[in-house]
Formats: structure tokens, sequence, C-alpha cells
């Protein structure tokens, strides 16, 4: 049961990242990303890691969603935009995606040698207890950071959409 649900839920992250990418409107793009992180937020609740997983769904398909949705409705990003395109600029493209897929295959390649790491059965994975211990010991510093660069961002959302007078 839990590799069916796996693979629908991989089915749709799929397919609607591969909609948000493929999507000419702008919102639809966003919508499509939304549905795309309620599929990852079921794959940490598969791995029983509710608190990642409501972290995430608050986190990302919440106000990140929202700031996206702020920003193309201000930007009005609602028409297409077609753009020409030149021969060398695709070709380039094409080799640089093809290049990825190569490098993509050989680091898959190499992690199928690695033997999984077994956890002890006193080691949670996903719970609120371990990841607050590791989240103020052993990654203190870029927790802080991380916080200070959400405030950087604030003040800067706030100097942009500040009008003058």
């Amino acid at each position: 049961m839990e590799q069916i649900i796996f693979y629908a839920l991989a089915f749709v992250a799929i397919v609607f990242s591969a909609l948000t990418v493929g999507s000419r409107n702008a919102m639809y793009s966003v919508l499509y990303l939304i549905v795309t992180f309620f599929s990852m937020a079921g794959f940490y609740l598969l791995l029983s890691a509710e608190f990642v997983a409501i972290v995430h769904i608050i986190v990302y398909a919440g106000a990140i969603m929202v700031l996206f949705l702020f920003t193309v409705m201000m930007l009005n990003l609602n028409a297409p935009l077609l753009l020409p395109r030149a021969l060398l600029v695709r070709l380039l493209a094409v080799i640089a995606g093809g290049s990825f897929a190569l490098v993509l295959i050989a680091a898959l390649g190499k992690a199928a040698h690695f033997a999984p790491v077994a956890l002890g059965a006193s080691q949670a994975v996903g719970t609120v207890n371990v990841l607050g211990k590791m989240l103020f010991n052993e990654f203190l510093l870029p927790f802080e950071l991380t916080s200070v660069l959400f405030i950087a961002t604030m003040v800067g959302v706030v100097v942009l959409t500040k009008k003058e007078e």
C-alpha cells in the first residue's frame, strides 16, 4: 500500500512540476507549484516526518506561494511573453540540459553503491524533539543566518513596494 501511495505522489509531483515549468501563464505556474509542494509533503508523511510535512505545507504552500502570487500580480505577469530565441541559444540550452542529465545519471549510479544507514530504535527522524536538538545544537549558526536573511528580505520588500511622495 505504501508503494502505491509513493508512486501516486511521485506521478503527481513529476506531472505538476513539468506543468509548472511548461506553463505559459505565470498564475497557472504558481498553482501547479502549490500542488507539487503538497505532493512533496506527502513524501514526508510517508517517511513518518509529520512535523516536517506540516512545516513544509505552512511555509512553502502557504507563505512562499503568497509571495509568489503577490509578485505575479504586482508585476502583471499574466500575459505570456514570447521572445524569439536564436538557434545558437537553443543549441546551448540542449547541450546544457544534456550535460546536466549525464551528471545526474552518473551521480545516481554512484549513489546506488552506497548502503543505507540504519537508524537506532531511539533515534526518530522528523520528530519535533530531534529536529529542535539538531537546529539549536549542530545548526545554530545557519539557523540564525537564515533568520537574518529573512529579515533583510522583508526590509527589501518594504523598500521596493514603498511609493515615493
